[in-house]
């Protein structure tokens, strides 16, 4: 019975050696990925604030087109409703 004991305790502690080994290359390998993955997203953050000058050109142009069409719209109307109340 105590060799029994012996033997399984030995067994739990290479098992356990061996998982601490393991989750400690994980580990390593997650802050190797982790450091990529904010790599990445820096490099997208630097690129998208470059593109927001861009979007807001687009933007300013659809305002001024916005706004063109209705001036243009409403003078229409104006004149369509002045000739049909003549």
């Amino acid at each position: 019975m105590s060799e029994a004991n012996i033997f399984f305790s030995i067994m739990i502690y290479f098992l356990a050696s061996i998982l601490l080994i393991v989750m400690i290359a994980l580990c390593v390998k997650l802050i190797h990925t982790l450091t990529k993955v904010d790599k990445v997203i820096d490099d997208i953050t630097v690129k998208s604030s470059k593109l927001d000058n861009l979007f807001n050109v687009i933007d300013t142009t659809a305002d001024a087109v916005n706004s063109v069409s209705n001036s243009i719209v409403g003078w229409v109307t104006t004149t369509i409703n002045r000739l049909l109340n003549k």
